[in-house]
């Protein structure tokens, strides 16, 4: 079992009893989960904020830290001898636990009967989101699972979103091997797209170039000739000559961490002239967005500036006019742009976002905005050193939309829908790399992929090498 050392675990619960000063502190992690009987499983992945904590990559495990009593518990049981016969022998839980600095165990069947012996202590817990944990956390604490979601702990979320946010140089070397296998799986996909090929033959070479490596897919690929559509995971179509590639995808260390990249290539060796003046206007608000990270500055006012530059590129091609300021500030160039600038990254690819983006991303000083385009954005709260996130614009034209926002006139003092009717198959365009934030600025993390244009062409043409 991949974990890190002993006292990493031991120092994040320290920290993790300071910041809540008192109460009982739940843990779930994931059970098993049935394709279409019990013994087909798709594959198991812990809850993130369980590994965190406690380390142990293995399902049917529940976790407790009783603050008042300086307590911890892993709760769960030892394989039976059935078991043992078909998955192998396994160590003792106590001496897992050993391994991770908990030095005590109880069978998960007395869970109930523990949390009942309690004298009115407070019992912090997090949002579930699978219904298995909802339904456990509702039988163990008396309560409906409507209850369950309503009064998970906001106390118990900042905690854990204080400590997640900032990545340690452990964490950060295990994030660099998911995205240097990431780029692995790009660079094979960028040297054997071909024209002719299925969408789904690519799903393949990526996913075994993930499994070759000793990773895993930290979300489901993104391998698509629309790209257009922002999260298509259909492989249906067939590769064109003349229309452009999209890849985003990444992979999942041994130790959890996720990798997250995007790239769009041409599906021959060449972008045409259009498609290349297109994802200069992006690869220009890539820039901007990177040359903005620090410490201090909001995530939302880098998603902004980025999106000024994509306005003024899109102004440079006809598509957009007037006052630029005010466009962005109204939101018209959500037409082309419609989602967030990127996202935290961590044992999660989207980071915590099961705690809630209102807490991960924004601050009670900074709420989600409500309009179109903007409200898709994920972070938007101050950068500190240690984040780590993604940069990832995008110019995407979709026709529905665009048919949408004529009908109804919108934004028609900023937007040209005479000209943008070229536009209309065009598809997209988006690139996306993983930073983490540094004293003075940021750092790309892992090994650099081509993104420049006669880059990207000159891998088109084979003119690279693993």
């Amino acid at each position: 079992m991949n974990i890190f050392p002993k006292e990493t675990y031991i120092e994040r619960r320290n920290q993790l009893k300071k910041k809540m000063g008192s109460g009982l502190l739940l843990f779930l992690g994931n059970e098993e989960s049935s394709v279409n009987f019990k013994d087909n499983w798709y594959p198991f992945r812990q809850d993130s904020t369980f590994l965190y904590f406690f380390g142990l990559n293995m399902p049917g495990l529940a976790a407790m830290i009783d603050i008042d009593r300086d307590v911890e518990i892993i709760f769960g049981d030892n394989l039976t001898i059935e078991e043992s016969i078909w998955q192998g022998s396994h160590p003792a839980l106590l001496d897992l636990a050993s391994e991770i600095g908990v030095e005590k165990t109880i069978s998960k069947s007395e869970i109930s009967k523990f949390l009942s012996l309690l004298d009115n202590q407070r019992i912090h817990f997090l949002p579930p989101y699978r219904p298995e944990n909802s339904q456990k956390l509702a039988e163990w604490l008396e309560k409906s699972p409507v209850e369950i979601q309503s009064q998970a702990s906001v106390d118990f979320i900042k905690a854990v979103v204080s400590l997640r946010s900032v990545k340690s140089e452990e964490e950060i070397q295990e994030l660099t091997k998911a995205v240097n296998i990431s780029v692995s799986m790009h660079k094979k996909l960028m040297l054997e797209a071909k024209p002719g090929m299925k969408e789904h033959e690519l799903l393949g070479l990526v996913t075994g170039q993930v499994l070759s490596l000793g990773g895993s897919l930290s979300f489901p690929p993104i391998i698509t000739i629309d790209g257009q559509i922002l999260h298509n995971h259909n492989y249906s179509n067939t590769l064109v000559e003349g229309k452009m590639l999209l890849g985003d995808f990444g992979a999942e260390s041994g130790m959890h961490y996720a990798g997250d990249i995007t790239r769009t290539i041409p599906v021959g060796s060449r972008f045409t002239d259009s498609q290349r003046e297109v994802y200069q206007i992006v690869l220009h608000a890539y820039q901007t967005a990177v040359d903005a990270l620090k410490p201090g500055i909001r995530f939302k006012e880098v998603h902004l500036l980025a999106c000024r530059k994509l306005a003024e590129g899109l102004k440079d091609l006809g598509l957009m006019k007037g006052d630029l300021d005010e466009a962005v500030n109204q939101g018209a160039h959500a037409l082309f742009f419609q989602c967030g600038l990127g996202h935290m990254m961590g044992m999660d690819v989207h980071d915590m976002e099961d705690l809630g983006e209102e807490y991960v991303g924004y601050t009670e000083d900074l709420k989600k905005s409500t309009q179109f385009g903007l409200k898709s954005l994920r972070l938007g709260r101050e950068l500190e050193k240690g984040f780590v996130l993604t940069i990832e614009p995008g110019i995407y034209f979709i026709p529905k939309l665009i048919d949408l926002w004529q009908a109804k006139k919108l934004h028609r003092e900023y937007i040209d829908y005479e000209k943008l009717a070229r536009y209309r198959d065009f598809g997209g365009i988006r690139v996306e790399d993983a930073y983490v934030i540094t004293e003075t600025g940021s750092m790309l993390l892992g090994d650099p992929l081509e993104i420049e244009i006669k880059a990207v062409e000159g891998i088109r043409k084979g003119k690279t090498s693993f």
